[in-house]
């Protein structure tokens, strides 16, 4: 039975951490949205464990950093990654981070421009998740309906008539809204409607999780707190540093092994090497893709998140690239209906995202290279590994120097996380200025499609906060805004003049005038404008100059 037709701006559907950030997005800017999800509780498998720096800067925009970070890890706790033979066994190497406290030391002493507004956060999609849906549910803007589906769809040019049906219930409900985003996941229902296909490679392993419970820290953390303890025997990732932990490994011979002749206990006693006290909460087979959506998106419909892009968890690109197209999409969308964008502006969205999913596969794909080459050195000194002798200390100091030579790219790629640009994008006013491959290192620019380098002014205050919740233009000594706050203002598309007074800073942003975007990227600079409002237009999507 159906009920009567509802309407809405913008239907989401899919309620994980990138649906829930697309959903706040919205609501911060008035928008009207709906957002079902099939399942009625949050995820029980501990998806991802790290939030990094970029997301957190996203997140802060939209003022939820701080509640996330209460149900994070404790900000003292350091980000180590050590390389053992088992857990009561040897250390090979440790890669050292710093926790967030020293991490927010850092970012202030080195001020120019190179370091995030945010340090990464240690959380895991468990808690991380619960905690967005509750503040979405508090929100008026947004009707979050769990336990729904969606169902189908079709559009035509003025939007899109959806099917929704309560999974209990078996009701259903036409939706009729303006545009429908997809994030719901790997199998998303959205992009099989769509028929867009994905590119790249599927089924590059079999995985094994064991989630588990266990107070057991000197078996656990023997050597003090360590975010990842990496072996030929799997990944036991710190949840919280105190009683929640992940184990990831490959199933052995599981060629030859169904998922469900798998034996967990043996598997965590091998990497632990010692019997120990545990709860196991859940385990799970799982394979991991590199793939790529062929395009973001149709008409009057989008998608988002593992829906377009599904890579292998080194690296954390998955929710984190998820994220970044949830306030890419947001703020055009909002700017759209609130009628200073045009719709043209929502065709950038393919052209901006799509790159940086191309790339972050790409990435993972590295680090994925990295560890079988670490495995591999792991294989060929299996044996000596674990002797006693002091042939066995050589073999494990030659083998630890191998690995710090070999570096840990998966945890230090600021290029990746922080230092991709929009430079191919129709709405980004493009110039001469440089534009880094670099995956390794983040150069701060403001080379238009770039984010915004971030610095803390003279005062203490921290650029990123100062930032107007739509665009923003940085004003440096005597360079005269009047053209763009008129242009604006003929156009109703709300604009911040931010005047700086500091010439140390000229260096760092380059140019004496910086138009920002909503997400924090640089639409246009230069020292003076010939044409303020072809440079609206082109950033609203209303025409290309």
């Amino acid at each position: 039975m159906n009920s009567e037709q509802s309407m809405v701006s913008v239907l989401i559907a899919g309620g994980g951490p990138v649906g829930l950030t697309l959903a706040l997005e919205l609501a911060s800017r008035q928008v009207p949205c709906m957002l079902v999800e099939r399942f009625v509780e949050s995820t029980r498998f501990p998806k991802m464990d790290i939030t990094n720096a970029r997301s957190m800067e996203l997140f802060r925009r939209l003022g939820v950093a701080d509640a996330l970070r209460k149900v994070a890890v404790p900000e003292d706790n350091v980000f180590d990654v050590a390389w053992i033979t088992t857990l009561t066994g040897h250390e090979l190497h440790r890669f050292r981070y710093p926790s967030v406290t020293q991490a927010r030391g850092r970012i202030r002493e080195q001020n120019d421009g190179s370091q995030p507004a945010e340090p990464a956060m240690r959380v895991s999609q468990v808690v991380i998740e619960p905690e967005l849906k509750r503040m979405l549910l508090d929100s008026k803007q947004v009707d979050a309906r769990f336990g729904v589906a969606l169902e189908s769809f079709m559009q035509d040019e003025k939007g899109v008539t959806a099917i929704v049906r309560n999974v209990d219930t078996g009701v259903a409900e036409t939706i009729r809204c303006a545009y429908l985003v997809g994030c719901d996941g790997g199998s998303s229902r959205v992009r099989e409607i769509l028929d867009i296909p994905l590119s790249g490679t599927p089924r590059i392993g079999q995985r094994y999780m064991v989630h588990f419970r266990s107070q057991a820290l000197d078996v656990l953390q023997p050597r003090g707190v360590t975010w990842h303890n990496q072996s030929l025997r799997g990944t036991i990732i710190a949840q919280d540093d105190k009683e929640t932990w992940t184990l990831q490994t490959g199933i052995p011979g599981f060629r030859d092994v169904a998922p469900e002749g798998v034996d967990p206990h043996k598997l965590l006693k091998a990497i632990a090497g010692t019997e120990f006290d545990y709860e196991i909460l859940l385990t799970s087979a799982w394979t991991p893709h590199l793939l790529l959506a062929d395009a973001y998106g149709a008409g009057r419909v989008f998608m988002a998140g593992d829906a377009i892009h599904q890579v292998n968890p080194t690296g954390g690109y998955g929710m984190n690239t998820g994220i970044g197209d949830a306030v890419d999409l947001g703020w055009k969308l909002a700017a759209v209906h609130h009628g200073f964008a045009s719709p043209g502006l929502l065709k950038s969205y393919d052209a901006e995202r799509r790159p940086v999913g191309r790339r972050n596969m790409e990435g993972s794909k590295a680090h994925t290279a990295a560890r079988v080459k670490v495995a591999a050195m792991y294989q060929a000194n299996e044996v000596m590994l674990f002797d006693s002798t002091s042939n066995g200390d050589a073999v494990r100091a030659a083998v630890g120097s191998k690995i710090a030579l070999h570096g840990n790219a998966e945890n230090e790629s600021w290029g990746i996380e922080w230092g991709y640009c929009y430079a191919d994008s129709p709405v980004i006013c493009p110039d001469d200025g440089f534009i880094q491959n670099d995956t390794l290192r983040y150069i701060p620019t403001t080379t238009p499609g770039t984010r915004l380098p971030c610095v803390y002014l003279a005062d203490g205050r921290c650029l990123f906060y100062l930032l107007g919740p739509w665009f923003t233009l940085l004003v440096f000594g005597n360079a005269n805004a009047s053209a763009f706050v008129d242009a604006a203002a003929r156009r109703g598309m709300p604009l911040r003049i931010l005047p700086i007074d500091e010439v140390r800073l000229i260096e760092i942003y380059e140019r004496k005038m910086v138009l920002v975007r909503p997400d924090q990227h640089v639409a246009w600079r230069g020292n003076s404008v010939q044409d303020a409002d072809a440079v609206l237009a082109r950033g609203l999507g209303w025409q290309n100059v």
